[in-house]
């Protein structure tokens, strides 16, 4: 039989998990080696979450990608996949299932059960290539999409990596603890040199700190050599690189003082073991310190699975059982009691409650739901208790695909993370450049011992200059304010969003759905006196019952969430163009234009007032007669949001034009731009009309934002320089845009941007720290000051300060957690995902 394809579908992006980075140099090697993998399109690293994105141009092998990583000197660690395979009947279908599955390239093992239908396989093999290899056998596979064991996992090696790093740190500083006493304290503490002198004598003092430097090193300070000596070796140096040189120098350049001392010239006769001890301690620290650091800046993602139920209520054949929230199928009828999270998304087929969605909408008040209501996983039922049939499971419920949106978003490159790449991609190479310069220099123009200045000097350039905290300024940012937005309902679809949203100049809105409601209502309602409004207005729906016009809908449906009952009616008539009218419980009632009401022979001049504020307001006035006798005056329309004033407002105090672009009639929108305060109006175009009223916006403003919901503003949103979605919207507006705001609140547009020009703050700020750092500090530890003011750098010293810098990196990005959205009128936005809970 033929071996199974390994090659990915060339359409499909491919995301590999990467081990063994530990700086910005590590995510340029990883991306040079897998660029020239053939069929590779783009290739993008990210340090932060230590992924690899790659976008095919064509058929991609897989293990090619793999071996190109482990070839570069890094590693891409065994993953489990789960498949549900459909067919299986018996053991034999088993035993075929899973030899076909061991057959797979890169296939550590597959397990497969029957009871459960699915299969669990460990390694390094494509999802694809397992599910061809399931087929060619005769039986159907299909993935799932455990997001929250995914999340487990992914935590559970975080731990286990922080544990090693926690072990070996204690050990390294136990280890080194003594070498720093003895050494520093000499210089510190009056007496000790004499003490150490006479009681252990120097020759027996430096063996002792050998075996002591020699088990740091070996031990706790193994990792270094094992990853930067083989990345030396290939000529493409990292991080590690830098403390292996380092340090080696410091320790063999001691151990030819203590056992060999007549290699070395006179003079130079010195020990460093508490420099290559100290600085394996304290990169070890500022590396555990990161590794918690970096635990926190995808808290987001936790919180978004911690959303999800754990177990469904479902009935199978007749029984009701709970089972894992990812054994549920479509179509499974399931069950969700008073005070539990809707575990799957559904359409209740049973029962009356009310469930609380603010986790996706925002909104605080919670939703009525009933027999055909949609409800959506992970938000919570009230009162009553829901049957509903599941209509999206696993990966294809809303929050698996808001889980999706932030890791992919978390995972992006932005534009000005290229400079930076290009920047650290030869910055390893140049500093070991440097150092071995600072040697020579030091060797043949230093004081006496000049061997002992060269030595020292070039290590401290070496340690210092790691460049952690560039390779990590930009990915940390984007994780904890793309995180951070999901918070508060903005998803960032494409990280690029990010950075382009801060330059926005202009922000151009739909109307219909984004500024308004989207459905026509009753706005106003004003009766003759002496009339009762309720029984006017039951008069009015009763009419309207047997219209299908949007205008009728809405009037019954006024009256119905009033609870009003509707009287009975006959001899309905449409008249056209004009209005209708009927006998209503004996009663003849005409509802219709000015034009009718002429026609009955009825003056409409005592709502004249009335009729001129809602021509004002942009409304088109409605007339209802009783018997013969002018009873009211209407309006329905499609009222504006209650929080747009305000997201208005909002907008312009972050100094943006605004814009509306809407296929209504002019005078209704310059009526609304009126009332909101709008910059600007371009009014009755068609779809093709939005995308050319947006270029002409680009052209007189500078960048563009588009904000739309329906299917004819997705050629608008990919037209503007970053399109938003309202989440309320239609799916094919939200796959338009780069950034979907979850709920219908238009307040997510200045939160949006505030956000971005808070997270690109950061950026800026983490890479000037980064940059500067290094720009300033690399000279000094090369000795330029020594001339001038007998100043060096020590190479602990310089240990302490690189790890700094990347906690300072860390730390800062870290402080967007605590970002606050723009207030709206001096009330905060309300679109959080958890706030409501």
């Amino acid at each position: 039989m033929s071996m199974p394809s390994t090659t990915d579908n060339p359409l499909a992006n491919i995301s590999l998990p990467i081990a063994g980075m530990s700086c910005a140099s590590c995510v340029g090697r990883v991306e040079a080696a897998l660029a020239k993998v053939e069929g590779v399109g783009h290739v993008s690293v990210n340090l932060a979450t230590e992924r690899a994105e790659i976008s095919p141009s064509g058929p991609v092998d897989r293990l090619a990608l793999i071996q190109a990583v482990e070839q570069a000197g890094y590693q891409v660690p065994v993953g489990t996949i789960e498949l549900m395979v459909e067919g299986m009947s018996c053991a034999s279908c088993v035993g075929r299932v899973e030899r076909a599955l061991k057959a797979v390239p890169g296939v550590s093992t597959a397990t497969v059960n029957l009871a459960t239908e699915r299969a669990t396989v460990s390694g390094v093999a494509g999802q694809e290539a397992l599910v061809a290899a399931v087929a060619k056998v005769g039986y159907v596979a299909r993935p799932l999409a455990p997001v929250a064991r995914r999340d487990e996992e992914a935590e559970a090696n975080k731990d286990a990596e922080r544990l090693v790093l926690k072990r070996d740190l204690l050990l390294a500083s136990v280890l080194a603890l003594p070498l720093l006493v003895v050494e520093m304290g000499s210089h510190l503490i009056p007496g000790l040199h004499e003490w150490v002198m006479s009681t252990l004598g120097m020759s027996l003092s430096w063996q002792l700190q050998c075996v002591l430097a020699s088990l740091v090193l070996a031990i706790p300070g193994r990792r270094f050599y094992l990853k930067g000596l083989p990345a030396l070796v290939r000529l493409a140096p990292d991080m590690n690189s830098l403390v292996a040189v380092g340090t080696a120098a410091a320790y063999g350049y001691s151990v030819v003082a203590t056992f060999a001392p007549g290699l070395l010239p006179a003079g130079t006769v010195n020990v460093y073991y508490e420099a290559a001890a100290v600085i394996v301690a304290l990169i070890l620290l500022g590396r555990f310190l990161e590794a918690r650091a970096k635990g926190r800046t995808s808290v987001a993602i936790k919180r978004l699975v911690g959303l999800q139920a754990k177990v469904a209520h479902v009935w199978r054949d007749g029984r009701l059982l709970d089972i894992p929230l990812d054994e549920v199928r479509l179509d499974d009828s399931v069950l969700v009691r008073p005070g539990e999270r809707v575990p799957v998304d559904g359409e209740v087929t049973e029962g009356h409650s009310f469930v609380d969605e603010s986790m996706i909408t925002g909104e605080p008040i919670p939703v009525e739901k009933t027999a055909g209501s949609t409800v959506v996983g992970a938000t919570v039922n009230q009162q009553g208790a829901l049957t509903l049939r599941a209509t999206a499971v696993g990966g294809q419920t809303m929050l698996a695909q808001i889980i999706r949106l932030v890791e992919q978003a978390q995972g992006a490159k932005l534009p000005i993370q290229a400079v930076v790449d290009k920047v650290t991609l030869w910055f390893v190479p140049a500093v070991m450049l440097a150092a071995a310069l600072t040697f020579l220099i030091w060797l043949i123009l230093g004081p006496s011992p000049a061997l002992t200045f060269a030595l020292v000097n070039a290590v401290a350039v070496l340690i210092i200059a790691c460049p952690c905290a560039m390779g990590l300024a930009t990915p940390t940012a984007i994780m904890v304010g793309t995180g951070r937005g999901a918070e508060i309902g903005v998803l960032f679809r494409k990280g690029e969003a990010l950075q382009l949203l801060k330059d926005a100049r202009v922000v151009a809105l739909d109307k219909t759905g984004t500024l308004t409601e989207g459905r026509p209502v009753l706005t106003d309602l004003e009766i003759v006196a002496g009339l009762a409004r309720n029984q006017v207005l039951a008069q009015i729906a009763a009419v309207e019952s047997h219209s299908e016009h949007p205008i009728a809908r809405a009037l019954v449906a006024s009256a119905e969430e009033a609870g009003i009952a509707l009287p009975e009616m006959t001899a309905f008539e449409s008249v056209t163009g004009m209005g209708v009218r009927a006998k209503v419980a004996g009663v003849r009632v005409a509802v219709g234009a000015e034009r009718f009401m002429a026609q009955l022979g009825l003056a409409v001049d005592g709502f004249a007032d009335t009729a001129a504020r809602l021509g004002d307001e942009g409304k088109s006035p409605l007339y209802a007669a009783i018997d013969g006798r002018l009873a009211a005056i209407m309006a329905v329309a499609d009222p504006i949001k209650p929080s747009t004033p305000a997201a208005i407002a909002a907008l312009h105090r972050l100094g943006l034009k605004v814009a509306m672009i809407t296929g209504d009639n002019a005078r209704t929108a310059q009526a609304i731009a009126r009332q909101l305060g709008i910059d600007e109006v371009v009014a009755e175009v068609l779809p093709a009309g939005k995308v050319a009223a947006v270029r002409r916006l680009k052209a007189t403003h500078g960048q563009l934002a588009f904000v739309g919901d329906g299917i004819n503003d997705a050629p608008a949103l990919a037209e503007a320089d970053v399109g938003l979605a309202i989440g309320t919207g239609t799916e094919v507006a939200m796959e338009s845009a780069e950034v979907v705001l979850m709920s219908g609140n238009l307040q997510g547009v200045p939160n949006a941007i505030a956000l971005s020009k808070a997270t690109l703050g950061n950026i800026h700020q983490n890479l000037f720290w980064a940059f500067a750092y290094n720009t300033a500090l690399i000279p000094v530890a090369a000795g330029v000051l020594y001339p001038i003011w007998g100043v060096l750098m020590s190479p602990v010293f310089a240990a302490g300060a690189m790890a700094l810098s990347s906690l300072f990196v860390l730390g800062n990005a870290l402080r967007l957690r605590r970002f606050q959205p723009p207030l709206a009128a001096g009330v905060p936005a309300k679109e959080n995902l958890h706030e409501h809970r």
